[in-house]
């Protein structure tokens, strides 16, 4: 970011690809009391990618970390993020965060962390990873859903397994039925793609 809240540069990202807060997590742990102190980390693959000072005090959470960017720059932020409330249906308060970007302040249940500063996903233009899968990507993602719920093998190349034990007859059928539309739509899908790539193969192979 070039300043504080004024990068759009991440039109290509996916949420997934950046270190995020979620405030119903903290909520959950009942960390957003005035007063509260405590610390958060991120981890990625066993190894931990970085770790924050929060602080809640009078409506707001101070977050407080360090920042380096690849070519080696580096500093420390120590900064407020303002909370909102709504009412729950059934008693209660949901927390939010209001976005620090500025011109923002969208109400968002997460944070995403960019060069130095946390934003919303909107203010860096981020997608969720199932929004940057094609048609065939998501028949076989619900096809594989499926696949675990019936404690079969993944992989949509493999043989469909037996029913659970313990299963109702009519929801392992209804199941079936949906893992064989999601099934063969996908291998059509990558039927005509392997047509595709071959085509074009062939056709260089002719101009050699």
């Amino acid at each position: 970011m070039g300043g504080y809240g004024s990068g759009k540069q991440f039109g290509a990202s996916c949420t997934d690809d950046h270190l995020a807060v979620d405030i119903r997590q903290w909520q959950r742990e009942g960390l957003l009391t005035d007063g509260s102190n405590f610390n958060t980390t991120w981890s990625r693959a066993g190894k931990e990618m970085g770790n924050m000072g929060v602080r809640a005090e009078n409506g707001q959470i101070i977050l407080t970390y360090s920042w380096q960017k690849s070519g080696g720059e580096s500093g420390r932020l120590d900064y407020p993020v303002s909370l909102q409330t709504t009412s729950c249906h059934y008693g209660g308060l949901r927390y939010w965060f209001t976005c620090p970007a500025v011109g923002c302040g969208k109400r968002v249940a997460k944070l995403y962390l960019g060069d130095k500063y946390f934003a919303c996903r909107h203010c860096y233009r981020l997608a969720y990873h199932s929004q940057r899968e094609v048609k065939d990507d998501r028949l076989i993602r619900s096809a594989e859903k499926i696949r675990a719920k019936l404690n079969w093998q993944p992989g949509i190349l493999n043989l469909p397994g037996d029913k659970p034990k313990g299963m109702h007859w009519l929801t392992y059928l209804r199941l079936m039925e949906e893992y064989g539309d999601y099934a063969n739509q996908a291998l059509v899908g990558m039927t005509a793609k392997m047509e595709i790539m071959s085509n074009r193969l062939s056709a260089l192979c002719d101009r050699q």
